[in-house]
């Protein structure tokens, strides 16, 4: 059954891929090799802008809260939280915090978060009563994420070295002078309910 299988999938290969890969392999005999170089740069050129412009059509709020599972449970927490409506009006959306911004960083973070797409199909969040009962799970990837990148997506936008401690709270700027100036702790450490609520925590270490 399996060598039959093998068969089969090789002869569909043959029959089928096969005039496009001698086609691809044939020296061409019409255009140049300087129409060819053109040709590959411009094609290069618009495979590139479709790549950049699909990406950043998925780094948008829009996007990240497409489905209800996003919509209905973290999303509904973050528009409660300072990240979403404050004094300054400076907002963040879901990327500035789960999308690292260099590049290579996140094309990595976007590979390893397509398994969000087999979780969307098999709906392994779809009621908020699952989503609840994974929570604990979800947000210990995410901490253990941020935690290991030293919050690279939190220190995107707060930086140690501008913060004027002078106007923190006393409790706040020792603790900010203590750990962060030190790097004995990163930011993750001691905000992890800052954007959204926080899992059932007992046994969980706090900073």
């Amino acid at each position: 059954m399996i060598r039959s299988g093998i068969r089969a999938a090789r002869n569909w290969i043959h029959s089928h891929l096969a005039p496009y890969w001698k086609a691809i392999r044939t020296p061409s005999m019409y255009y140049s090799l300087g129409f060819l170089t053109l040709g590959g740069f411009l094609a290069g050129v618009i495979f590139w802008g479709a790549f950049n412009t699909a990406m950043e059509a998925t780094n948008t709020e829009a996007f990240c809260t497409g489905c209800h599972e996003m919509n209905d449970n973290v999303f509904a927490e973050l528009k409660t939280t300072i990240h979403y409506n404050n004094r300054s009006g400076v907002r963040a959306i879901c990327p500035d915090c789960h999308v690292p911004h260099e590049w290579t960083y996140k094309i990595a973070r976007k590979m390893q978060a397509s398994k969000e797409v087999w979780g969307k199909i098999f709906g392994s969040v779809d009621t908020r009563e699952k989503f609840l009962k994974m929570r604990l799970d979800l947000a210990q990837h995410e901490w253990a994420r941020m935690k290991a990148n030293d919050s690279r997506e939190c220190r995107n936008c707060h930086q140690y070295d501008s913060m004027d401690l002078t106007r923190q709270s006393p409790r706040a700027a020792n603790i900010h002078q203590h750990y962060l100036g030190t790097g004995e702790n990163t930011c993750i450490d001691c905000h992890k309910g800052i954007a959204h609520h926080l899992p059932a925590m007992a046994g969980i270490p706090q900073g």
